[in-house]
């Protein structure tokens, strides 16, 4: 038999159990804890189970993401050591990304997160640019983002890489980590939180693993070197949820090949929260910072407040998702015409059968 567990040091809490209770049916709750093919393992107050999302559920979402994602709460109907996920509850946060490839659908990495560490390694792992752009996903997911750079034993140097590293993440804590022992990842434990939920994000090979061991304080991840050139081995390959010994949870991310952004614009201005303040000091308020006069961003790259690299990384990331929004409005339009196309098919073989 398994122990009873504390919902609340997962992040449970009277919200929730209104959301739960406005729902039909007896319902139990739970937290999405793995998501594999066809079946999610979830945790409930008296442990761990398998189950599936019913046929109800399955029909009545848009996309995949209104489906369970891994830290979702959800409500279940429970048959002996299986479950049918019936609701998924109100998300506080997603981590969102747009499907790899072609296809423009989102995905939900993650939901209900409180604290995001955007990890990077130090020396050449630490890509000021990735770090942007994991930071605008981090800040649209209405989480607070943490920049942790790994790995500091390597650097000679770390508190000078922190200080550039501070210059890509402004507003954001920057801490750095070793996890040669225990005590080395000490400056990160303060946001481990009773109740609260932390995900890890960044490329392979950076050391979220061996992070995560070390706030379980036992081996619960794989773990595998960064390569000699700087790029990563894929270590984890899934999400998955875990408990933390003093409550709250954690979440590792497969190292991602690419992070392609989802509806991001306002993480864009808060990733980009100097550039977002200039702008409101530039002439004209729809300023496109290109040749119009009295652009107070021009003017900061003309004096070196501002990089041309970080403004080429902010441009690069807002034409992105202009290109994704016209995608989104044009399968949008598609999709509500198959809709009534559909409609007027099944009135008509209504009308032939009176």
């Amino acid at each position: 038999m398994q122990p009873s567990i504390d919902l609340v040091s997962l992040g449970w809490d009277d919200t929730y159990r209104k959301d739960l209770d406005a729902l039909e049916g007896d319902l139990e709750p739970a937290r999405v804890a793995i998501e594999h093919r066809g079946s999610y393992t979830v945790i409930t107050s008296r442990g761990e189970l398998t189950a599936e999302v019913s046929g109800r559920l399955m029909h009545a979402a848009g996309g995949r993401g209104d489906l369970p994602a891994v830290g979702d709460w959800v409500g279940l109907v429970r048959s002996s050591d299986f479950a049918m996920i019936q609701h998924v509850l109100p998300r506080r946060t997603a981590f969102v990304r747009k499907v790899a490839g072609r296809v423009t659908d989102e995905q939900v990495l993650a939901a209900n997160i409180d604290v995001v560490f955007v990890c990077a390694a130090v020396g050449p792992g630490a890509n000021l640019r990735r770090i942007e752009r994991y930071l605008t996903v981090a800040w649209q997911s209405g989480a607070t983002a943490v920049v942790v750079l790994t790995k500091a034993d390597l650097s000679p140097a770390i508190e000078d890489e922190i200080a550039t590293v501070r210059g890509a993440a402004p507003d954001v804590d920057v801490v750095a980590v070793s996890a040669l022992d225990a005590a080395g990842i000490d400056p990160v434990r303060p946001f481990c939180v009773h109740g609260h939920t932390i995900a890890l994000l960044g490329p392979s090979g950076v050391g979220k693993s061996t992070i995560v061991n070390r706030l379980l304080d036992h081996e619960a991840m794989t773990t595998r070197e960064i390569r000699s050139d700087g790029k990563g081995r894929h270590t984890t390959t899934h999400r998955e949820l875990l408990v933390l010994p003093g409550g709250g949870c954690i979440i590792d991310t497969p190292g991602m090949r690419e992070l392609q952004l989802w509806d991001a614009s306002d993480g864009l201005d808060a990733a980009f929260s100097d550039i977002a303040e200039l702008a409101t000091e530039c002439r004209f308020r729809d300023c496109s910072h290109d040749t119009e006069p009295g652009c107070a961003v021009k003017a900061a790259l003309e004096d070196g407040q501002l990089t041309e690299e970080r403004f080429a990384s902010f441009r690069k990331q807002e034409r992105e998702l202009a290109a994704l929004a016209r995608r989104r409005d044009h399968r949008l339009a598609k999709e509500a015409t198959r809709k009534w196309k559909q409609l007027n098919r099944d009135a008509r073989q209504r009308s032939r059968h009176r």
